[in-house]
């Protein structure tokens, strides 16, 4: 399956913003540790790829996805900037994956918000 990902105007501000000019990609991950559920839907800033991820197509930047959360995930969906809250909402016409989405930066030597 191919998965798309458009991002409006203010995710695109804010992710260049967490990448402060270093290099780096993200990764949309579901996080089960420590939360006792199925996951919490989180944006990962990372270096590289890990050799069971797979490319999301976006139009701005590097987006990746592990190959065992693909079926959670539809082949179209939409990541918005919440304007008021340092968050973000991913969608697709089939519904809402997660309206509070946070970013978790993995890099090497990375400076944590």
């Amino acid at each position: 399956m191919s998965i798309h990902l458009e991002l409006d105007s203010l995710s695109v501000e804010r992710l260049a913003s967490v990448l402060s000019g270093r290099p780096g990609m993200f990764k949309l991950f579901y996080d089960t540790e420590d939360c006792g559920c199925n996951g919490v839907l989180v944006i990962l800033v990372i270096d590289a790829p890990n050799a069971t991820d797979i490319a999301v197509q976006s139009n701005s930047y590097s987006f990746w996805i592990d190959r065992q959360q693909e079926q959670q995930f539809d082949s179209k969906m939409r990541l918005e900037a919440d304007p008021s809250y340092p968050s973000f909402k991913l969608s697709s016409d089939a519904g809402m994956f997660s309206s509070n989405i946070r970013i978790q930066d993995r890099r090497v030597n990375s400076v944590e918000e």
